[in-house]
């Protein structure tokens, strides 16, 4: 390797690291509440991560305009929670969203949820994991994909333990802008030499008429397969514990809000820079390439540009490589910190206040037993699309929770009983579980998302359970 390019990697890592462990040897012993540019901070670090990033690249690669749909939907999922679910988060006397559920429908439901959401969100740091030794594979051959899978598992357990939730919220400030100067570049250099918006048009169309599969077409994919890529963040933000642990935990209800739609303006858009590099390296493969090796080449088309295509300078190129590596690294790691806290607050100390030494202790154990089991999934699970992981994980966290929070939250003149609740949650998320995974696995082939007959099972479930309760 380069020296220029392995000092420019150092130098990304070393950032964020370092960051990490300095805010973390600062923090105070009790949560501070958080300012709405830490909000934005720990929402975003752990939002726009290997699936905006890496995974963006990849689908494009296959499936063109379609790759949109994470980020895309991620930006319309922070609209939701700026419009909707803001005060009744902060107005629900809890710290986090199974504690809520627990309040309103009692501890079963809320320890059948909570087992269930960490399930989901197990899936999603398994994306972050696969997307993180996507970009390390590239880099250091010869660590071969097992040893490039633990080593981004002990990175995010590097990146939060010492941070803690502050922490994270001032790193993720950092990844993020680090991000945005990685993907932007990265982008404008690939339209500019596929040769500006005119010539990316004519392109799609090329590859339109030699697949068959309209790279133009935000469903590229079936507009049920897409729709349901496009509801899934929606839903699966709304119902993940560190985004929603993040608004209760903003110093007022202006800060959670201002932070909410700083979201908004930095999600959004971002995937189309990755749709932009996908598109060019698919327009620079051989018919060889495609033809033997299509999921590993688009993988890899992220990191592949940069290093090999992009023209940019090795030191720049090497900061840029880094950067990648931490998207992945901070999204997982947010999402760990998320669970451990639902853990710990919730099932631990069962919803009663904890903070000092001792519970960040049991934090960290938390943490560091959730990424190990991940890592090791991710070493046996055969599947290598970063994005089906993470919609799989968004759709499965939305079928344990949305439902139930929707009817406390919007339709509060009947109170669902527990065991019509409890119905819902579990049929909703065995549905969406079942044909997700199968779908996942090439065991079945679905029109549609797993996460459409999920929502609509848990729905009709809880909708019966409203009719029926008494006002």
């Amino acid at each position: 390797m380069e020296p220029a390019l392995l000092i420019g990697i150092l130098v990304a890592i070393l950032a964020i690291v370092v960051t990490s462990i300095v805010t973390g040897f600062r923090k105070k012993k009790s949560s501070a509440a958080l300012s709405s540019g830490l909000v934005a901070g720990l929402i975003t670090g752990t939002l726009i991560g290997g699936t905006s990033t890496v995974g963006t690249a990849q689908l494009a690669y296959n499936y063109g305009m379609s790759a949109w749909h994470f980020t895309l939907g991620a930006g319309v999922a922070c609209i939701v929670l700026l419009l909707f679910y803001i005060k009744p988060f902060r107005n629900s006397g809890s710290k986090t969203l199974i504690g809520i559920l627990r309040n309103a429908y009692g501890e079963k439901l809320s320890r059948v949820s909570g087992i269930l959401n960490i399930i989901g969100t197990l899936i999603n740091v398994m994306a972050q994991i696969l997307a993180g030794s996507a970009v390390l594979i590239v880099i250091f051959q010869q660590l071969g994909m097992t040893g490039a899978i633990f080593i981004t598992a002990a990175f995010m357990v590097l990146y939060v333990i010492f941070g803690g939730t502050k922490g994270a919220s001032i790193v993720g400030i950092i990844k993020t802008f680090l991000m945005y100067f990685t993907m932007v570049i990265a982008g404008l250099i690939a339209l500019k030499l596929i040769g500006g918006l005119s010539a990316t048009s004519a392109l799609m169309d090329s590859f339109s008429a030699e697949t068959g599969r309209n790279f133009k077409s935000l469903f590229c994919r079936g507009f049920g397969t897409d729709f349901g890529s496009f509801i899934s963040p929606i839903i699966g933000v709304v119902c993940t514990e560190v985004y929603v642990q993040s608004i209760i935990g903003a110093k007022n209800e202006k800060a959670a809000r201002t932070g909410v739609l700083i979201c908004v303006l930095l999600t959004t858009f971002f995937g189309l820079f990755g749709i932009m590099v996908g598109l060019y390296m698919r327009s620079i493969a051989t018919p060889a390439e495609l033809a033997e090796n299509a999921a590993g080449l688009a993988k890899i088309a992220l990191t592949s540009f940069i290093l090999e295509h992009s023209g940019i300078p090795k030191f720049i190129g090497g900061i840029m490589i880094g950067t990648l590596f931490i998207a992945a690294v901070g999204s997982g790691a947010g999402l760990s910190l998320g669970v451990a806290n639902l853990l710990n607050r919730d099932f631990i100390h069962r919803g009663k206040e904890a903070s000092g030494p001792k519970y960040e202790r049991i934090n960290a154990l938390l943490i560091l037993g959730f990424l190990a089991l991940a890592a090791v999934l991710t070493v046996l699970i055969p599947n290598d699309t970063i994005q089906d992981f993470t919609f799989l994980s968004m759709a499965l966290r939305g079928c344990t929770i949305f439902a139930p929070a929707f009817f406390l939250f919007f339709l509060p003149k009947k109170r669902v009983s527990t065991r019509m609740a409890l119905a819902s949650v579990i049929t909703g998320t065995l549905v969406c579980f079942v044909l997700g995974i199968l779908n996942l696995t090439g065991v079945i082939h679905l029109p549609f998302a797993a996460v459409i007959p999920g929502i609509i099972t848990e729905m009709v479930v809880m909708l019966i359970g409203y009719m029926t309760a008494k006002a």
